[in-house]
């Protein structure tokens, strides 16, 4: 059995997370433990604009679209970058900003 990997949050990204409308955080809440386990997401995919190595997690329910962007190639951890609302159908240069950002936070 694969070891249960940590979740570390970088920045503001679980406060951000907490923001999200509770059906939103548990839905990301349960992606995330599919992600601990070494399972994927439901519904994914690779933000190669961001980084080497990054994904996001897509939550879309009827208060909007949601994303979650996080890193899962480092041995130690699962490393959440950014929660966000998203707002228009292409993702803000300003999230993918923050999110390369805190990618060369954790090196």
């Amino acid at each position: 059995m694969p070891k249960h990997k940590d979740v570390v949050f970088v920045g503001s990204a679980l406060k951000d997370l907490k923001a999200f409308p509770v059906d939103v955080r548990r839905a990301a809440g349960f992606q995330l433990d599919l992600l601990q386990q070494g399972d994927a997401p439901l519904d994914w995919r690779p933000m190669k604009t961001v980084g080497r190595g990054i994904n996001e997690i897509r939550i879309t329910e009827d208060s909007g679209a949601f994303r979650v962007f996080h890193v899962v190639n480092r041995p130690q951890a699962i490393y959440v970058l950014h929660a966000m609302h998203k707002t228009t159908r292409k993702t803000e240069i300003r999230d993918i900003e923050l999110a390369r950002a805190r990618y060369q936070e954790i090196g």
